[in-house]
């Protein structure tokens, strides 16, 4: 049998839902009301007392392709790194990551007690540098003070917009020389550092910011490659392995005439190859995924393999096989190891592994002179990344 406080505490709760349910009702009718005169249409407003609303305040990450610190026409926002916020008294308040956009966003808001930014006071915004990445801009640390204004959209604002925050990594060149070589470092034709490579030796070297070029003499073989942003990987240098000469004309397929839509499959003949299990899409159709919009290097499209599968591209023709760039599709793979095989007929010429991130490419350049198909995979069948896959014909 119920009890009296039962049936008190029942009965209370149906009056407040009751209650609930009428005001809502009235407030409904209220605004309908509102919206059918024409009056109310543009009405300007008179009580600035109090703020409903919110909105957000962003730490913008970009790279900087250039190095230079300033956020320009060649540069490109980074989508996934952390950002965090710090409050007056010092202590975490959130973490965001930035969206494909580059911007990591934090609300602010004196209406809603949840917001990271709901006090006043000053704040610190501090950007995670990945590993083996510099900030150009010296600004990976900024503070920010957030003052009450009524009437204002969330209450509060600050001072100014936090500066855009530069990054780049350091390049490095790596790969396998069969036979004892010099790889000489260039700015402008001026050698900056000569390093020597040992028979049969892995090597992996530091390259300066400011270099451009890089000349690798070996027993029977020779490259030279122009530098890209991005860390490079050389693949297997051997004699047995014709490189590309050095006046072949070369041609850039960036995969922004596959579609004007969003996504396309890449059918054979597109480029003048055929294509297996690679997929054009646009930089911005998967969302969160980083290595989509960090990979990309020009245009708006990149290409992956589809579900992670393995996939080639070939001709009956030979051709040159210059150079690509590939990344890893999430964060979540940070790491992934690709394979990149390449065949000549039914010979297989060449077969490296390529260590991949979601946070820029690698600038993958085994600078083969003859090749019919090539084929890519991942050790663990998560996405890869291609743009600019550079071919000689």
């Amino acid at each position: 049998m119920a009890t009296l406080g039962t049936i008190v505490a029942v009965g209370l709760a149906v009056v407040v839902a009751l209650a609930t349910f009428a005001w809502r009702r009235a407030r409904k009718r209220r605004k309908a009301q509102r919206r059918q005169n024409p009056a109310n249409d543009y009405v300007v407003r008179q009580d600035w007392s109090v703020s409903h609303d919110s909105l957000n305040h962003s730490s913008f990450v970009y790279f900087d392709i250039d190095r230079d610190g300033r956020y320009g026409l060649g540069d490109r926002p980074m989508g996934g790194v952390m950002v965090r916020l710090h409050d007056a008294n010092g202590h975490f308040a959130s973490q965001a990551r930035t969206n494909r956009s580059g911007f990591a966003n934090f609300t602010v808001s004196t209406k809603h007690g949840k917001a990271p930014i709901h006090l006043p006071g000053t704040y610190r915004f501090t950007v995670s540098v990945p590993p083996g990445w510099r900030a150009s801009s010296s600004n990976e640390i900024q503070s920010q003070h957030f003052q009450p204004l009524p009437g204002s959209p969330a209450g509060m604002v600050s001072e100014a917009m936090l500066q855009p925050v530069g990054l780049f990594p350091i390049r490095r060149l790596g790969g396998h020389a069969t036979a004892p070589a010099t790889i000489s470092v260039e700015k402008k034709g001026r050698i900056l550092a000569v390093h020597p490579v040992g028979d049969g030796e892995d090597f992996s070297l530091d390259l300066a910011d400011d270099a451009d070029a890089i000349v690798v003499d070996g027993r029977g073989f020779a490259r030279r490659l122009a530098l890209s942003a991005y860390p490079t990987a050389l693949g297997l240098l051997s004699s047995k392995i014709p490189g590309i000469a050095d006046d072949a004309p070369l041609q850039t397929i960036g995969f922004d005439d596959v579609t004007a839509r969003d996504f396309r499959k890449l059918p054979s003949g597109y480029a003048g190859f055929n294509w297996f299990n690679v997929n054009a899409i646009s930089r911005d159709y998967v969302k969160d995924g980083e290595g989509y919009v960090n990979g990309n290097v020009s245009g708006d499209h990149v290409c992956y393999t589809s579900s992670g599968h393995p996939a080639e591209f070939s001709s009956e023709r030979p051709f040159g096989f210059h150079s690509v760039l590939l990344a890893a599709a999430w964060l979540k793979s940070e790491g992934e190891v690709a394979r990149i095989e390449s065949w000549l007929g039914d010979q297989l010429i060449a077969s490296d592994a390529i260590t991949l991130s979601a946070l820029t490419p690698v600038h993958y350049a085994p600078m083969l002179g003859q090749v019919t198909r090539v084929r890519f995979s991942t050790r663990r069948y998560w996405q890869l990344v291609l743009d600019d896959l550079i071919v000689a014909r």
